[in-house]
């Protein structure tokens, strides 16, 4: 068994915990199927590695979508604030290398990356804001545009005041309440 596989136990419980998530959320993604989603998940365990990843960390993955030309279900994390373990990170590895004082463990683009997951754009944070309230007391790092990044800043989204707000800041910067929401296709 190597690192990014699971035991047969584990995949077991993993896909319980996806399927009773799916059916109690059925307006994330209304028309879809669970076995068909399960199916496409037993024939890649890779993926069902990274969703673990994704539920170990708080993340509390759930489908959001199917595309059909690709043939791939969508899932983002859809813990109700930004993944508890996944917070206090900076943005990028760039930005985790200029800090000189109080590091922190790693960045939003290292982990995301480690888990095989990606950031969420600021599109697809607004259309997961669309299915329920998210973030409405933490923030969360989105894929920032290359000339914003350039420049030396991140972009991050929140909810307050029953709108989605996009703001930015210092790619180094962190902070206890802020983290990251992930996609993933399978």
């Amino acid at each position: 068994m190597t690192k990014k596989d699971l035991s047969t136990e584990q995949r077991e419980e993993l896909l319980e915990v996806l399927q009773s998530r799916f059916e109690k959320n059925m307006h994330r993604h209304n028309g879809l199927e669970w076995a068909n989603v399960q199916a496409k998940l037993v024939a890649k365990p890779e993926k069902l590695w990274t969703l673990s990843e994704m539920e170990r960390t708080d993340g509390k993955p759930d489908v959001v979508g199917y595309d059909e030309e690709k043939d791939e279900y969508i899932f983002y994390d859809c813990s109700a604030e930004s993944p508890k373990g996944r917070r206090k990170v900076c943005y990028d590895r760039e930005a985790l290398e200029s800090r000189k004082k109080h590091k922190p463990e790693t960045s939003a683009i290292d982990m995301a990356t480690a888990m095989g997951i990606e950031l969420l754009t600021e599109e697809q944070y607004r259309e997961l804001q669309k299915l329920e309230d998210f973030d409405k007391k933490t923030s969360s790092w989105v894929q920032t545009p290359d000339n914003i990044r350039k420049l030396g800043g991140a972009l991050f989204c929140d909810r307050r005041y029953d709108t989605v707000f996009v703001y930015h800041n210092g790619a180094e910067s962190y902070y206890g309440a802020r983290g990251f929401r992930g996609s993933l296709r399978v």
